[in-house]
């Protein structure tokens, strides 16, 4: 007689795979449906998770937005660490710096963060939680792409010419929310790193 034990999920385990998947959820109706369209009842419907469950770790959409902030800091966060670290060396590193940011600032997930901030404008506890999260992404960034430039923030003027790329691919990206700009976009980020690779190489 063969007897067959079926080993048990921990506990801890069955939650954090459960709030992965309302975290997923949540990510993906925010990019098909926008902040208001975004409802706990969809997200339980899209993540395979009784209601009963869901509205026991996140009772409001509030709670569970703010969960999905902080989800999408860290996806935003190690998706630009991975991008960097497949950079190339040489004369076209420039431009591929700029392409990571672009593709960065027109992902899913930064159309998912786009949906949080025009949500936070008229809602302050959701701003309160968008706003310092922003900018631990922000100076993130900021540091990676000085980092991948090989920039020195010690030589005046680098500083804003690094900003100035992030306001750029930050605008470009929010265009293509709007229409379809990629060959436009890729020609104003060879420009752009024309303009990197001169002012950079002649810093003192």
């Amino acid at each position: 007689m063969t007897t067959t034990t079926t080993a048990r999920v921990p506990q801890g385990e069955r939650t954090r795979v459960m709030r992965a998947r309302l975290m997923e959820a949540t990510v993906d109706l925010l990019v098909e449906k926008g902040f208001a369209g975004t409802t706990t009842t969809l997200v339980s419907e899209r993540a395979g998770v009784s209601r009963g469950a869901q509205l026991h770790h996140f009772p409001t959409k509030n709670d569970l937005v703010l969960a999905a902030v902080e989800h999408l800091t860290a996806v935003r966060g190690a998706e630009l660490a991975a991008a960097a670290a497949d950079l190339p060396a040489g004369v076209r590193r420039t431009r591929a710096v700029l392409q990571m940011l672009g593709d960065h600032f027109t992902s899913p997930v930064f159309t998912a963060a786009l949906e949080l901030w025009v949500g936070a404008r008229t809602d302050p506890t959701l701003l309160a939680a968008v706003a310092p999260l922003e900018q631990r992404v922000g100076r993130e960034t900021h540091r990676l792409t000085v980092e991948c430039l090989g920039a020195d923030e010690q030589h005046p003027g680098t500083r804003e010419l690094v900003q100035a790329t992030l306001d750029l691919v930050r605008g470009l990206g929010l265009a293509t929310t709007i229409t379809d700009d990629t060959r436009r976009r890729g020609r104003i980020l060879d420009e752009w790193a024309r303009v990197l690779d001169r002012e950079l190489k002649e810093k003192p």
